[in-house]
């Protein structure tokens, strides 16, 4: 018998009402960018996260690569990352008009090595882009350190880790920037 990965169905069918009512109200006010919906989504994921902002655009994706060209990336400069992620990552870093450069893992938490991270540091890096995974964050102390020493930016991509803790910060307030997803699959 086969079995299904996720059902949405199942996922969606207590809170509908709720959706439903989010949804009229967007079409009501035919604000489809921007809004209150917006502001208020803004205002609470910013919260949820322990931040002071928080800006929604269509995807994670999208987050990434905003928070990249964020850094003015020149051709060359290296963003070190995990190679164990979904392709949106190292895609957004090429996009941006960086180079990924991969470090190793943990193999208890598949999450970034920092002592990986460490050894590829490069006068070309311009950040590190931790991917917490399975609900858990990577260490990030020595990556922060490690970030601080060589004056990278630090970027979490939190896809799958949204509501993860850390010394009891939250995913998304760790690092300089965040990208967070809401695909149904989180």
């Amino acid at each position: 018998m086969p079995v299904p990965m996720i059902d949405l169905r199942a996922q969606y069918a207590p809170i509908l009402p709720e959706i439903q009512s989010a949804v009229a109200r967007v079409f009501e006010t035919c604000q489809f960018r921007g809004g209150p919906e917006l502001d208020a989504f803004e205002a609470e994921a910013a919260s949820f996260a322990g931040v002071r902002h928080a800006i929604g655009v269509a995807s994670g994706t999208d987050a990434l690569w905003l928070a990249i060209k964020a850094l003015n990336p020149r051709p060359g400069d290296e963003i070190i990352t995990s190679p164990f992620t979904f392709f949106a990552t190292a895609g957004a870093i090429v996009n941006a008009g960086a180079v990924p450069v991969f470090a190793d893992i943990d193999p208890d938490t598949f999450n970034i090595d920092p002592a990986s991270v460490a050894r590829l540091v490069s006068p070309r890096t311009i950040a590190v882009l931790p991917v917490h995974l399975y609900g858990q964050c990577a260490d990030m102390d020595p990556l922060g350190e490690i970030a601080r020493r060589h004056g990278l930016a630090v970027i979490e991509d939190c896809a799958q880790a949204l509501g993860a803790t850390y010394r009891e910060q939250r995913a998304g307030s760790l690092g300089d920037m965040a990208a967070c997803s809401f695909y149904p699959t989180k």
